[in-house]
This record gives C-alpha cells, sequence and structure tokens, in this order.
C-alpha cells in the first residue's frame, strides 16, 4: 500500500506534485507563465515538482520535466484549439501515468492545469487514491470559440458545455485566477463553492521592477530596435490573437499616432507577426509600430522596461489576463479595457475603458501621453498594489492552502468511504 498523502504542515517531509500541463510547455506566454511560477514557487518552499507535458516546447533549468512522444504527422504545436490535440492528450495521459507509478514517492495529489489536464489528472489521481486539484484558467467551451474552432449555438456547443461541466465536478478544488472566474463557476457550471480557490495571477516583483535600465541602457535598446529618438512607447507583451484584441490595439493606435505623432507602439509577442505587420502598415502606421516577435520570459522585464505606457486590450471574458501583473509590478501606467479581472487587478489605480470602444482607448492612452506627472504617479501607486497583492511570495502560501484543502477534503472523502 503506498504511503498515505502528507498535508503542507506535517514535518515528516515536503509534498511531491505531480504537474499536467496540456501544452508545449514552455512557451513564453499566459498559462505557462503562470505554471512555471507556481511550480518555482513550490520548489522555493521545499516542495517538490515534476511537470509532465507535450514533446515541444523549451526545457528549463531547475525544473523535472517529462515530455510525450513525438506524433508522427505533426512535429510541432500551434497556439490554441486544434484537432490534433487529441493525439496529444492521448499520449500525455500515458506519460502522466507512467510518471506517476514510477516517481518515487508517490505523488501526494495531481495538479493538473486547464481542462484536458483536470481530466487526464483525474484518472491518474483516481488511480493513486490521491486529491486532484484544477488550475481552471478560463472556460473551455468559450475558448474554443474565442479560437474559432466552436461555433456558439452550434451543433457540438452543447455536448462540450456539458464536457466542461462534467470536467469542473471532478476535482476536490478548483484554483481560479480571478474572482470573475471562481463566479462564472459556480454560475454557469454549479461548481460548490466550497470547492473554489481564488488564487490570482502573480508576479515575481524582484525580476519585474522599475528602473530596470539606466537612460544610456534604455536609448541604446531603442535604438537597437529601430524605435527613432524622442518617442513615448506604449508596450504590450502578450499573444497576437483577435481575442486577446490585437486588431483592436492597431486600430486604437492609428487614432493615436494621428492625434499625437510622438507615439510608438512596442507590440511584442506571437503569433501572426507578419499578418499584423502587414495590418500595421495598411492603416499608415508601421513607422510607428515595431513588432519584435516571441520574447523569452526571462527577457521581459528588459523588453518592458522601454516603455512609458502599457496596454491590455484583451476581450477574453473567462480567462485571465497575467500580463497587467507584470505591467504593474514593473510600474508602468496601463490601460485596459473594463472586463471584470481588468477591474480586479488594477481596481481604481489603472485606466479602464469600456470593451471594443476604441476611441476611448485612444482617448485615455493620449491623455497618458499627455500628462508625465500622472503617469509616474499611476505606475508608483500599481507597483505598490502588485506588491502588497500580487507578489508569488503571497502566491506560493495561498497555493499551499488550495493543496491543504485538497488533501483534507480527499482524506474525508476516503474516510466515509
Amino acid at each position: 500500500m503506498s504511503p498515505s498523502p502528507a498535508s503542507p504542515s506535517d514535518p515528516r517531509r515536503p509534498l511531491r506534485i505531480l504537474m499536467v500541463a496540456p501544452t508545449s510547455f514552455f512557451a513564453d506566454y499566459g498559462c505557462h507563465v503562470r505554471i512555471l511560477e507556481e511550480a518555482r514557487v513550490l520548489q522555493r518552499l521545499g516542495h517538490r515538482v515534476t511537470l509532465t507535458t507535450y514533446f515541444t516546447g523549451r526545457d528549463l533549468e531547475g525544473l523535472d520535466l517529462r515530455r510525450t512522444l513525438a506524433i508522427p504527422w505533426r512535429r510541432d504545436y500551434e497556439v490554441g484549439s486544434s484537432r490534433h490535440k487529441i493525439a496529444f492528450d492521448a499520449l500525455l495521459g500515458w506519460t502522466s501515468l507512467r510518471t506517476a507509478l514510477t516517481l518515487r514517492p508517490r505523488p501526494d495529489l495531481v495538479h493538473g492545469h486547464l481542462h484536458e489536464g483536470a481530466l487526464i489528472g483525474a484518472g491518474v489521481a483516481r488511480l493513486l487514491r490521491r486529491p486532484l486539484v484544477f488550475d481552471f484558467q478560463g472556460s473551455l467551451t468559450a475558448e474554443m470559440v474565442d479560437h474559432g474552432f466552436l461555433q456558439a449555438g452550434g451543433r457540438i456547443h452543447g455536448p462540450m458545455r456539458r464536457l466542461e461541466r462534467w470536467i469542473d465536478h471532478l476535482p476536490q478544488v478548483i484554483v481560479t485566477s480571478s474572482a470573475n472566474a471562481a463566479e462564472h463557476l459556480r454560475h454557469d457550471f454549479q461548481v460548490p463553492g466550497q470547492r473554489i480557490f481564488n488564487l490570482p495571477d502573480c508576479v515575481n516583483t524582484q525580476t519585474f521592477r522599475p528602473a530596470l535600465l539606466d537612460l544610456d541602457a534604455r536609448r541604446a535598446a531603442r535604438r537597437a530596435l529601430g524605435i527613432p529618438p524622442g518617442r513615448t512607447i506604449v508596450v504590450y507583451l502578450g499573444l497576437l490573437a483577435r481575442h486577446q484584441g490585437t486588431d483592436l490595439l492597431l486600430e486604437a493606435a492609428r487614432q493615436v499616432v494621428e492625434r499625437r505623432p510622438q507615439a510608438h507602439f512596442l507590440v511584442m509577442g506571437f503569433p501572426g507577426v507578419d499578418v499584423y505587420r502587414a495590418r500595421a502598415e495598411t492603416l499608415g502606421i508601421g513607422d510607428h509600430v515595431t513588432f519584435t516577435g516571441r520574447v523569452p520570459y526571462e527577457d521581459a522585464p528588459a523588453r518592458l522596461a522601454l516603455g512609458d505606457i502599457a496596454v491590455a486590450p484583451k476581450i477574453s471574458l473567462t480567462e485571465g489576463s497575467g500580463k497587467l501583473m507584470n505591467y504593474m509590478a514593473m510600474g508602468l501606467p496601463t490601460v485596459a479595457f473594463d472586463l471584470p479581472v481588468s477591474r480586479e487587478y488594477l481596481a481604481d489605480e489603472g485606466v479602464c475603458v469600456p470593451p471594443h470602444d476604441l476611441a476611448a482607448l485612444a482617448e485615455a492612452l493620449v491623455q497618458l501621453l499627455d500628462q508625465p506627472d500622472r503617469r509616474r504617479a499611476m505606475g508608483d501607486r500599481l507597483r505598490l498594489r502588485a506588491m502588497t497583492h500580487y507578489d508569488w511570495t503571497r502566491g506560493g502560501e495561498l497555493l499551499l492552502e488550495a493543496y491543504e484543502r485538497a488533501l483534507r477534503g480527499h482524506r474525508l472523502q476516503s474516510a466515509l468511504g
């Protein structure tokens, strides 16, 4: 018989955690950053993390990664929904099971990221008689609609919603990145409130910090990117996609540049760089927008340090927005669409404008371009908010609380038979 799971407060030994990440980890964006930072903070707290993931992705020093085999007809993997994920996830299920059975000591709990990770993790956790924690990062069906993989109200939409609801009820604890996501689970998928634990996206405020570059270094870095001197830079770092608001950002940028020619937009991320660069040229702002492509996560602080203002035009209603944490920690005055997650993170310290309102987005950016003193004060307040509420030191403590709840619930469930 395998040993009983230890709780975070158990002095016998650290926890061993099996994480399941159904994605091409590590790829320098969004959910990958949350997965990475959760694993790192757990390691800093003395716990052991093993992470199973797809065969593609970037290896990172210090992480115990177990990758699937490749599939012969698909050597890479794009962002978002794909029919090829069925094969990827089948292989990930096998890899996760094999890893769980060979780890010594056996995992104390399984931490599944995204719905596919929760589904795979549920099978592994059941076999091991261990609790499952599900890291919820947005609605599965909503994401499929956002990516154009599923039609809202279509023939498959209903069955997929039912599958999503079933997965949502499998874990002992669901960890959400926002209060809005928690409410979404309660209201739309009838998940009991006692199973939901809110762990907001967090940030390493020692790595992401203001004044990272001195004036000469900033000028040199801007020059290397071909940004003309004297420009005030609006930065964006994240995926380039319609549901991320990239199209809206470029439309708003056109309005801003018409009114304030000294503005320059530094757009960092992927995919679709060539498509969006061509769009900027069509809008007549090609010489006021610089696209960098993918930025390695370890280079993100230095790249964000080139900015004077940050923008987050995301329009998805159920996903988190971890980039806001990085902006805030860097002390960047931030403009975002007024979505529940943006309001939760920024509170009254940033600028939130009505979703899809290009004129309001452009006006907010113009006002900040014109008011350097306001920019500095706003950046200072956002930095303080990040340090107070969203540092990963606090996030790690919250994650262990979620684990303790899952372990306690599993022990009670086992005792009741």
